[in-house]
C-alpha cells in the first residue's frame, strides 16, 4: 500500500510538471512509471547479463522477459516463426499498432566481470559484448510503461513487444518478418547500447552469409595422389577467384571468409573442405548481384578441381531504411531525457576503463551530451533490424551505456553492460522509447508521414523477399561455440 501511494504521488507530480512545460500528455506518466520500477529492471538486466546465452539458446533470458511482460498484463505468444526463444507480447486492441523490438543474445568468447580490467568470469565463455541484456529489458520497460498509460487513459491502440533472438548472425528478425508478424504494425521502435547518445536516421550494410562445401575423393597423398581429388583445392581455388573479384566490385563492398574445414591430415587428400563467406554492401540488390558472382567462383572452382560443391545460406539482412519523421520525433524525446550522468564511482570506473584503450579516448562528458540531429548517416556494420525497416516504418536510437570510446563486441563493453553506467543508460532508452510511443498514439499524422516516407524510399512495386531464401532458422548455429 505504501509503494502504491508513493507511485501515485510521483505520477501526480510528473503530471503537474508536464502540464507546466506544455508536453504531450502522458510523457511524464511513462517516465515516472519506468523510474518507479528501476531496481526491478536493473536486476533483470543484470540477471540476463549473467546468463550470457548465445543465439537461439537464450532459454533463461527469454523466459525472464516473458514472465515480466505476462505479469504486467501482456498476452505472450511463444515460439513464433519457428524459433523456440522468440515471442510476441501484446496488449490492447485496435489502431494504431506500435511495435518495440527486444534483443537478448550474447556473444561467444567475451566472458568478463563488471570491472574495469580484463577479468573473464569463464575462460572462453560468452558475454554481453553488444549490450543485448540492456536492450531486451529496456524495451520491455518501455512497453510496460506504455501499457500502463493506455490503461490509465482508457485509450484504444495496441502495443507489441517483439522478443527477437539471435541478432548476432542468426537473423532472428528476418524469420519474423518473413512469417508476416509485422504485417499489421504501423511503426516499430528500437534502440541499441552505444558509447554516445543519438537518434539520427542511419543506414547500414546489407549482409549475406553462407558456407560453401566442397567434396572430392580421399587418397594417400604420397602413394596415390593421382587417384584423389582435393576438396581443399576447390576451396583455395574459389578463394583465389574471389580475391581477384575484389578489384571488380563496388568499392563499398566488404567480403570476408574463413576456411572452417581444410582436411584431417596432410598425408590424406582432403575429401571434404568448407569455406564460410560474408558479403556486405550498402544496397541489398547490389549485394545479391555480388553474391551470385561469388557463387560462380565456387562453381568454377569445383569444375576446375573435379570436385562437387554445395552452398548453404546461413543468414542475410537488408540495409536499414531510414525514416525521417519517426527519427525527428525520437530525437526530440532524447533531447528531453538527456544523456547519462555519472556518479563519483561511475567516473572512477570509466577513467580506469579508458586506460585499457589502445587509442585516444574521448572526454567522459560525451556521455552526458546528445548528438545533434543529422540526415544521411551510415555505419559500416549490419543488423537484422534492416528487414523490419523495409516492411514497416522504423526508428531507433543509441544510448551511452558504454564509457565513451568503448567499441562494441569488446570485454570493455561487457563490463559496462553489467554495472550502473549500462543500467542508467538503459533506463534513459526506455524513457525515450515510451515517450515516442506516447507521441505515436496521440499524433496519428506522424504515422501517415512515416508510411509515405517508407514507400518513397523503397520505391514502387517493392515486394519483400528474404535474402536468406526459404531456409529454416539455424537453431544450432551457436552450439559448440
Amino acid at each position: 500500500m505504501k509503494q502504491l501511494t508513493i507511485l501515485l504521488l510521483v505520477l501526480s507530480s510528473a503530471a503537474i510538471a508536464q502540464k507546466k512545460k506544455g508536453e504531450t500528455p502522458g510523457k511524464g506518466f511513462v517516465q515516472a512509471d519506468i523510474e518507479s520500477k528501476k531496481q526491478t529492471y536493473v536486476q533483470a538486466a543484470r540477471t540476463i547479463w549473467s546468463h550470457a546465452e548465445l543465439g537461439y539458446l537464450e532459454t533463461k533470458s527469454t523466459a525472464l522477459l516473458q514472465q515480466m511482460l505476462s505479469q504486467a498484463g501482456f498476452s505472450v505468444e511463444t515460439g513464433v516463426a519457428g524459433m523456440p526463444t522468440a515471442f510476441v507480447a501484446s496488449y490492447g486492441s485496435g489502431q494504431p499498432v506500435i511495435g518495440i523490438l527486444a534483443e537478448f543474445d550474447a556473444l561467444p568468447g567475451l566472458s568478463q566481470d563488471s570491472v574495469p580490467l580484463r577479468k573473464p568470469l569463464v575462460e572462453g565463455g560468452s558475454g554481453h559484448g553488444c549490450g543485448h541484456n540492456l536492450f531486451g529489458v529496456g524495451s520491455a520497460a518501455a512497453a510496460i510503461a506504455l501499457k500502463n498509460w493506455l490503461h490509465q487513459q482508457g485509450r484504444s491502440g495496441t502495443i507489441r513487444l517483439y522478443g527477437t533472438p539471435a541478432e548476432e548472425g542468426g537473423s532472428g528478425k528476418v524469420y519474423m518478418v518473413r512469417a508476416g508478424l509485422f504485417s499489421e504494425v504501423e511503426a516499430v521502435l528500437h534502440w541499441h547500447p552505444s558509447s554516445a547518445n543519438q537518434a539520427s536516421p542511419e543506414s547500414c550494410l546489407a549482409v549475406k552469409q553462407g558456407t560453401f562445401r566442397f567434396r572430392g575423393k580421399a587418397a594417400h597423398a604420397a602413394m596415390a595422389p593421382h587417384v584423389g581429388r582435393s576438396a581443399l583445392d576447390g576451396v583455395e581455388s574459389m578463394n583465389y577467384m574471389a580475391n581477384m573479384m575484389r578489384e571488380h566490385v563496388p568499392q563499398e563492398t566488404r567480403i570476408h571468409y574463413i576456411i572452417s574445414k581444410g582436411g584431417v591430415a596432410p598425408n590424406v587428400v582432403p575429401e571434404v573442405a568448407e569455406v564460410e563467406y560474408v558479403v556486405r554492401h550498402p544496397d541489398a540488390k547490389t549485394l545479391e548481384d555480388i553474391w551470385q558472382r561469388l557463387v560462380k567462383c565456387a562453381e568454377g572452382a569445383a569444375l576446375g578441381t573435379e570436385t562437387s560443391m554445395q552452398v548453404e545460406i546461413a543468414s542475410g539482412s537488408y540495409n536499414l531504411l531510414p525514416n525521417d519523421p519517426l527519427a525527428r520525433m525520437m530525437q526530440n524525446n532524447l533531447q528531453a531525457v538527456g544523456g547519462v550522468s555519472y556518479s563519483a564511482s561511475d567516473r572512477a570506473f570509466a577513467e580506469k576503463l579508458q586506460q585499457t584503450f589502445s587509442y585516444a579516448a574521448p572526454p567522459l562528458a560525451n556521455a552526458q551530451q546528445v548528438e545533434p540531429y543529422k540526415t544521411g548517416g551510415f555505419f559500416p556494420a549490419s543488423t537484422d533490424v534492416g528487414d523490419v525497416s523495409w516492411v514497416v516504418p522504423t526508428a531507433g536510437l543509441g544510448i551511452a551505456t558504454w564509457v565513451p570510446g568503448t567499441v562494441a563486441h569488446s570485454w570493455q563493453a561487457v563490463a559496462c553492460d553489467g554495472m550502473s553506467i549500462g543500467f542508467n543508460g538503459m533506463i534513459n532508452a526506455a524513457k525515450v522509447l515510451a515517450m515516442t510511443g506516447v507521441d505515436l498514439f496521440t499524433n496519428p499524422g506522424t504515422l501517415q508521414e512515416a508510411r509515405k516516407e517508407l514507400e518513397k524510399r523503397r520505391g514502387n512495386n517493392f515486394s519483400y523477399r528474404a535474402l536468406l531464401g526459404d531456409r529454416q532458422p539455424p537453431l544450432d548455429y551457436r552450439k559448440g561455440r
